[in-house]
């Protein structure tokens, strides 16, 4: 059955207003995530639990404020690279950012339900605990892509382990992946990686 201009007026003048709702609430979950509050301090918090302890304490505040930047520059509906052999063209979906503040509130509703106190505020094994709880017990075979994690802690790990850093702490070497090295240095190997002082 064709849709009447009418029809189509009245459809469009009602999906106006959720696209705006849709932007102010992921305006609103950036301000929360960059800002001094509780779903900030969480996040902090969350990385502090879950990243490599062998970063050490500024590496995981470094690695956490990038994840935050990448979630400020989410942009939905940016254009893909395709994948090799189509041509068919990909676009980004919608900002997660809302979903995961909602995931950030929870842990620390969870952490004050269970132990009378903030996320921020337990220590890392009780973290550690609220964090499995929150994933559901699910066993992960491999990490997604960081915009298509369902969990913010999966996005985190997702973040961390997609760098260069990660790929030179996996192997202790400095390999610098992605990084270009000069066509004279490929024969040798990849100075060992300096460790951080405990």
């Amino acid at each position: 059955m064709p849709l009447s201009r009418r029809a189509f007026l009245s459809w469009a003048a009602s999906a106006v207003p959720i696209a705006v709702v849709v932007r102010r609430a992921h305006a609103l979950s950036l301000r929360a995530l960059s800002t001094h509050g509780a779903p900030s301090e969480t996040l902090d918090a969350l990385g502090e639990t879950i990243l490599p302890s062998e970063l050490g304490a500024a590496s995981v505040v470094r690695v956490v404020g990038g994840f935050r930047q990448w979630i400020a520059g989410y942009r939905e509906g940016a254009e893909l690279t395709h994948g090799y052999g189509t041509s068919r063209i990909r676009s980004t979906g919608p900002s997660p950012a809302t979903r995961w503040t909602s995931q950030l509130d929870a842990l620390d509703a969870s952490a004050r339900k269970q132990y009378g106190a903030s996320f921020t505020s337990v220590d890392r094994t009780r973290r550690e605990a609220l964090v499995r709880s929150a994933l559901g017990g699910a066993r992960v075979d491999r990490l997604p892509s960081v915009a298509a994690a369902n969990h913010v802690a999966l996005a985190l790990l997702a973040y961390f382990y997609e760098s260069p850093e990660a790929t030179d702490l996996c192997y202790g070497s400095t390999i610098g992946a992605r990084t270009c090295r000069p066509l004279a240095q490929s024969p040798q190997a990849p100075a060992p990686l300096r460790r951080r002082p405990a």
